[in-house]
């Protein structure tokens, strides 16, 4: 696979855990689902994975920037299977409403996985590249980037505004900046 493909997946990539990442935020604001603590730590994961692809659309395609990525989708996993295991008991009910059919932790965990395994695949089919000297970054690779730091800087805005400076309550109703002027 050459090297212009490799890239493309990577802002494929980006374009996708972006993508989540706004869902998160529009369902958030849309459908009052105000995150958990977990849920805050899962979107982190999703902004490591995120950082990951990023480097390897503007510098090029590195193991090591795999490397970040595999650590964000191993913490934002671990995070989104502890929350798992809070609900899996019947009876216990879940935390938000499920979109098609399951939680936002459980397509959480499903998509970490499909991260890790993705990244698995692109260093199987890892060749000694060329170096990266030369690379300069397309404009769809601009565009991706661009998106992925407007999601997450909405996504740090939207915590800011539910939890303000403090730690954030375990089960959120509201929003702590609302609440103050309300």
């Amino acid at each position: 696979m050459n090297s212009k493909n490799i890239t493309l997946l990577n802002i494929l990539g980006l374009l996708g855990i972006t993508s989540v990442l706004l869902m998160g935020a529009v369902l958030q604001i849309a459908w009052n689902e105000l995150p958990c603590p977990l849920c805050l730590l899962q979107r982190v994961g999703f902004a490591m994975v995120m950082f990951g692809f990023m480097l390897n659309i503007i510098y090029g395609t590195q193991q090591r920037h795999y490397g970040v990525i595999l650590v964000g989708a191993l913490f934002g996993a671990a995070t989104a299977l502890r929350q798992v295991s809070l609900h899996v008991i019947p009876g216990t009910p879940g935390f938000g409403s499920p979109i098609l059919g399951m939680h936002y932790y459980t397509w959480a965990f499903a998509i970490f996985m499909m991260a890790i395994v993705g990244v698995a695949v692109l260093l199987m089919l890892w060749n000694n590249r060329p170096s990266t000297k030369h690379y300069q970054m397309n404009v769809l690779g601009k565009f991706a980037c661009v998106l992925a730091i407007v999601a997450v800087l909405i996504n740090v805005l939207l915590t800011f505004v539910e939890c303000g400076p403090y730690q954030c309550p375990d089960n959120p109703v509201t929003y702590w900046l609302l609440d103050m002027f309300s």
